[in-house]
């Protein structure tokens, strides 16, 4: 199979990552639940986790790394410790459903900061006409759909300076463009481990610049005569037991990535890209959604075929061995923004694992399947 979904899910990970979860099943059960072998080898585990993220995303103290169980998850505990019913909040064009449905559960009044497509001056300039009246600022990093990569240093800039809370949804960005929490003055980043972390599904982080409100209360294994969760990170959001072959899974990724470099893997996934778009760019009937900057698209690119569904165009694909995601792609916003929200896209997306070699092939099955729709 030629995998191009990794906006999804990077389905192809280092060997240590499968390797290193299955020994942790047999070797390490919950942090903070006891005082033997198996619990403090856990807790030393959680603990190195927590210092890798840390050192990576410019987190002062390790503490303040939340172990959730996806991006949306800890977006959710961003969006609720921050906005109440009738806050304004001001968010990109571009954002995924995992902000846009918390905002519209809470009764937030969402006001979209719209511009076009991989034009980072006018995503600025419609943050800066909009910032005014806003309570909190919500920004993807990278679009799910597009690649687009928004202009988030300048967006966070601006609200630092009017002192607005920023959060970032770094769900495509984390592992292949580097990330500073203290830098961006966020308020929180919220990013997912099976992405560009290269971790196992079910694992994220959440980077926490002050204590959030929880969603969730239960057990710590810390102030346990105590009915109220304590008051301090990371214990205050992390109710329940630990999941320690995915925790054990995520780190061996990030490692993975910090080893190898973010630069290095973005400079390689946007090659591929270049290479598939310009290839895109040559066959009939289909229309590219490509940036004509590099330093604004990164390892997405998204395509229409003229008088054929997205879906038929995926699922031809899926027959002939290559994986690709064709809809809306869980953000019909960018898709409203973008003017494809009657079609959707069709998306491909890289990874550190692809190769050329896979880039051309694609290409060839898409130029057979095109000539035969």
């Amino acid at each position: 199979m030629i995998y191009l979904d990794s906006a999804a899910t990077t389905l192809q990970k280092p060997r240590a990552v499968a390797k290193q979860m299955a020994r942790a099943v047999g070797r390490l059960s919950s942090p903070g639940r006891g005082g033997h072998a198996a619990a403090m080898r856990a807790a030393d585990a959680a603990f190195s986790c927590r210092m890798l993220a840390a050192d990576m995303f410019g987190v002062r103290e390790p503490e303040n790394v939340v172990f959730t169980s996806n991006a949306t998850h800890g977006l959710n505990i961003a969006i609720k410790s921050l906005v109440k019913s009738g806050m304004r909040v001001l968010v990109s064009g571009y954002e995924h459903n995992a902000v846009m449905r918390p905002l519209k559960a809470i009764g937030a009044d969402i006001v979209v900061a719209s511009s076009e497509l991989f034009e980072p001056e006018m995503a600025v300039f419609a943050f800066e006409r909009k910032l005014r009246d806003a309570d909190v600022v919500i920004c993807n990093h990278v679009s799910n759909v597009f690649g687009y990569i928004l202009p988030v240093q300048r967006i966070a800039r601006l609200c630092d300076e009017r002192g607005i809370p920023f959060i970032l949804d770094a769900s495509q960005s984390a592992g292949v463009i580097d990330i500073d929490l203290a830098q961006l003055c966020a308020r929180f980043i919220a990013m997912p481990g099976h992405k560009g972390l290269y971790g196992p599904q079910g694992t994220g982080l959440l980077l926490c610049a002050e204590t959030p409100v929880g969603i969730m209360q239960g057990g710590t294994g810390s102030n346990s005569l105590s009915r109220d969760m304590p008051d301090f990170l990371p214990d205050a959001l992390e109710a329940g037991t630990h999941n320690m072959p995915g925790i054990i899974g995520l780190m061996q990724g990030m490692e993975f990535v910090h080893k190898r470099g973010a630069e290095r893997i973005m400079e390689h996934e946007r090659e591929l890209i270049r290479v598939a778009s310009d290839g895109l760019t040559m066959l009939d009937r289909v229309r590219v959604y490509r940036s004509e900057h590099l330093f604004s698209q990164g390892g997405v690119v998204s395509f229409t075929v003229r008088d054929a569904s997205c879906e038929q165009v995926g699922e031809e694909l899926s027959r002939r061995g290559v994986a690709v995601r064709a809809g809306l792609h869980c953000a019909p916003d960018a898709h409203r923004t973008a003017g494809t929200i009657d079609t959707g896209t069709i998306r491909v997306s890289v990874s550190a694992f692809n190769t050329k070699t896979e880039i051309c092939r694609f290409l060839d099955i898409l130029r057979d399947i095109v000539a035969k729709i």
